[in-house]
This record gives structure tokens, C-alpha cells and sequence, in this order.
């Protein structure tokens, strides 16, 4: 795997060399999950405003029979000025508002234990607070997001950074901003669930949506050998590695593509200097050596 190629030859054959830059790679790994459709998010957020306001005006009513009945009850007992009849009526007015409000609160408080139940703690107090979280979602500005976790250690605190695609999708990346657990699980993925929200921008709901997880730590440290230096041979990527009138051919990983090159921890270091234009001159040349050797044997 060494070709020695004297330095007339390499100017004459325009080869040279790049030093390789430092570079840092956080872990990351991909999960899955879709984009969640609100629509009984807002419908709940509707019905609990409705009961807020029916509340709100039963107590003002409640104020004015009540006002009524004290009225009716101080006329009677003042030489009857006004029959009993009329003092029952009256307490009967404001008895059924008093109900009547009861009855409000206790729908605006099931609505909220509802959304609580299938939503979870924290979009039940969006429903009920409102404020600018769920105006973003109900304004189409951001989309709701289910991803499912790929393994049962690994938790939101946990995650640096994650960018959502849509799956078979050639869109841009998006940052994602987690919300909180969710108490749905997702049938078609293994993990626990949890809600995420980013951008609405091309996310439509019930989209399969891609996640790339990168986890929160230190991160690696490598360089990144150029897609310009990368030569293919048996199936698997080699750069030439300088020194001098040797050239040595290692192995470049290719998992992880970064900045129109591969992220590498291993063969390669700083500074290191590898061929970027004349690497396939070398590949046949080192070739070319290998079949006359076998020829001489």
C-alpha cells in the first residue's frame, strides 16, 4: 500500500497535496416519528374557553339574582311587604345560577383533565393558558411532533440537538425544540414518545417525519479527509497519505459525511497531508506494480 513516485514525477504528473484540517463530530443517532394532528387540541381549547365565558357570565348574573333575593327577603320581613311566594321565587332564581355556574367550571375543569389525560401536563396548560406556545401551533407557524426515543436511556435532557426531515423528503433540516412526554405511544415504532415542535415551513400532519438525535457530551475529535482525495477500490474508500516520495493508501471511514468530505478518528491526523488531485494516478500505478510482481512470481 506504499507507491513511491519521485518529485519530478509528481509535478510532472500535476499531483498535490492538502493538509487536513481539525474537526469535531457530536454523537447523533435517527429516530422516527410523524407530525401530530391538533385539530382536538383546538377544538378542546375552543370548549374550554366557551365554559370559562358561560362562567363568567353566570357571576354576573349570579350577582343580580342574589342582590334580588336578599332585596325580596328584607321587603317580606318588613311587614310582608312582598309574599312568600315571591321571597321562594326569587330564591329559586338564584339557587339555578348558582348551579348554573357549577355546572360551568365543572365542564371547564373536565376539559382540562381531559387534555391532561391524552396530551399531557404541559399542552393541558397551553390549552388552558393560551399565550403564545399554542397560538404558534393553532397559527400554523410551528408543527407538533411525536418522536419516538430509540432506547429507554436515552432521555430529552440527554439530546444536544435534534433536526427533523421528512422521511423520503430532499428538504432542508429543521431544529426541533422539545415540549414534553407524551402519554401516546406510537404503534409503528418501539420507545417511548415524546412531543417535540419546530417550524411549520413544508410539515403537513400526519407526516413520517425523520430524526436525527445528536446526544449532549463531549464530542469527537478527527479531521475531515476531502471528497476530492478519496479514491474507490474494492468496494471501500482510500486516500493517499504524503510523506515525502511515499505515498501511503489507508482506509477512509464513510459513515459520517461532513463538509464535502468524511469525518475520520483513525489513520489520519492534523496536518496530515493527503492527495487530492492524482490519487487515481497512484491507485494505477500501485495496480500496476501489484500485477508485475505476480507476473514475476
Amino acid at each position: 500500500t506504499v507507491v513511491s513516485l519521485s518529485i519530478e514525477s509528481q509535478k510532472a504528473s500535476g499531483l498535490s497535496a492538502t493538509a487536513l484540517q481539525a474537526a469535531s463530530f457530536q454523537s447523533e443517532q435517527v429516530s422516527y416519528g410523524s407530525v401530530v394532528d391538533i385539530e382536538s387540541l383546538a377544538d378542546a381549547r375552543a370548549r374550554y374557553l366557551a365554559a370559562l365565558a358561560d362562567a363568567n357570565v353566570v357571576r354576573a348574573v349570579i350577582a343580580n339574582s342574589e342582590h334580588d333575593y336578599q332585596r325580596m327577603l328584607a321587603l317580606n320581613k318588613d311587614n310582608r311587604n312582598v309574599s312568600d311566594r315571591a321571597v321562594q321565587a326569587a330564591e329559586a332564581a338564584w339557587k339555578a345560577d348558582v348551579a348554573r355556574l357549577s355546572a360551568s367550571t365543572t365542564s371547564a375543569s373536565g376539559i382540562r383533565d381531559s387534555v391532561r389525560q391524552q396530551w399531557g401536563d404541559v399542552l393541558a396548560k397551553w390549552v388552558t393558558g393560551g399565550g403564545g406556545n399554542l397560538s404558534r401551533l393553532l397559527g400554523h407557524e410551528q408543527v407538533l411532533l411525536q418522536i419516538a426515543l430509540p432506547a429507554d436511556e436515552m432521555q430529552p435532557d440527554k439530546l444536544a440537538h435534534i433536526t427533523i426531515t421528512a422521511v423520503g423528503g430532499q428538504g432542508k433540516p429543521v431544529v426541533a425544540s422539545y415540549v414534553s412526554p407524551s402519554p401516546q405511544t406510537d404503534s409503528t415504532i418501539q420507545g417511548r414518545t415524546y412531543y417535540f415542535v419546530a417550524p411549520a415551513k413544508d410539515f403537513r400532519s400526519g407526516m413520517r417525519v425523520e430524526a436525527h438525535l445528536q446526544l449532549a457530551g463531549e464530542a469527537n475529535a478527527g479531521v475531515i479527509v476531502p471528497n476530492s482525495a478519496v479514491v474507490w477500490y474494492a468496494g471501500k474508500a482510500w486516500a493517499y497519505k504524503q510523506n515525502g516520495e511515499k505515498f501511503t493508501r489507508l482506509l477512509v471511514e464513510t459513515t459520517q459525511s461532513m463538509n464535502d468530505g468524511w469525518f475520520n478518528t483513525e489513520g489520519f491526523a492534523v496536518e496530515d497531508m493527503v492527495v487530492t488531485s492524482g490519487a487515481q494516478l497512484l491507485l494505477s500505478e500501485e495496480l500496476k506494480y501489484q500485477i508485475k510482481n505476480e507476473n514475476e512470481d
